[in-house]
């Protein structure tokens, strides 16, 4: 049993070991990755408002066109009822059509009243496109150098890493279930994704909590898997790290 237990603990250092060199891999794309994911989103996100500005303004010049054409009609109608007014019999005629008229010359004024806040809209959103337009030239030009040094980086580290995972995905074929389980559970709770420590210096060499002596005596014996009871990763006895980096060289 205690054979057992101790090659339990030495399979989950030996896999840590493993992915902790593949994290320290990833730490050297430091924070790249997401940089890069979040330029991509803001290009994207200003590609849309262009678009969507773009496609106000066509509106708005719809608009202004139709107001224009609407005018000429306001105009073809005053002209016609200018001609008929000349040749009325009576004043209810005339005060009908001058009625027409005056309200031809009003509808006539607000369109003009509209296509002018129309075109004032179109302006400022002309000069507002433009300035998107200049941002978005930068953070594509921010996006491609971000990626080309991220590109770099990883093409000198993508070997040792696959080399690695190969390894790690080989070791966690030696982990029992219920261990792996935990195992992974416990890694993604910290971000170094430390997730079995060995004691240093009679502390959690994870969260650097003091170890009681009796525990570390159970956890220098390997008859148990014993978890800090601050952080809750899995802690070893620091001779099995020492082992594994005799074996190593």
């Amino acid at each position: 049993m205690e054979n057992t237990i101790e090659n339990k603990l030495r399979t989950l250092y030996h896999l840590q070991s493993i992915d902790s060199k593949i994290d320290q891999l990833q730490v050297l794309r430091g924070e790249l990755p997401m940089e890069v994911a979040d330029l991509e989103d803001e290009v994207a996100g200003l590609e849309t408002r262009i678009q969507k500005y773009g496609e106000d303004i066509q509106e708005l010049k719809k608009f202004v066109a139709d107001r224009k054409d609407f005018i000429q009609q306001c105009l073809t109608l005053k002209t016609k009822y200018e001609e008929q007014i000349n040749n009325v019999k009576n004043s209810r005629e005339y005060d009908a059509l001058s009625k027409e008229i005056e309200l031809q010359d009003l509808e006539k004024q607000v369109a003009e009243k509209k296509i002018r806040e129309a075109s004032a809209r179109i302006d400022q959103k002309n000069v507002e496109l433009e300035g998107l337009n200049t941002l978005l030239a930068e953070r594509h030009k921010d996006l491609e150098s971000k990626k080309t040094e991220l590109e770099a980086i990883v093409a000198e580290t993508e070997k040792e890493e696959a080399e690695l995972k190969k390894e790690s995905d080989s070791a966690r074929t030696h982990v029992e279930e219920r261990y792996l389980v935990a195992y992974d559970r416990i890694r993604t709770k910290f971000r170094n994704g430390l997730a079995v420590a060995t004691i240093q210096r009679d502390s959690c060499g994870g969260c650097f909590n003091q170890i009681p002596p009796q525990v570390q005596l159970d956890i220098s014996l390997r008859k148990k898997i014993t978890v800090c009871e601050h952080c809750g990763r899995i802690v070893v006895d620091p001779r099995i790290a020492e082992e594994f980096t005799e074996n190593a060289e």
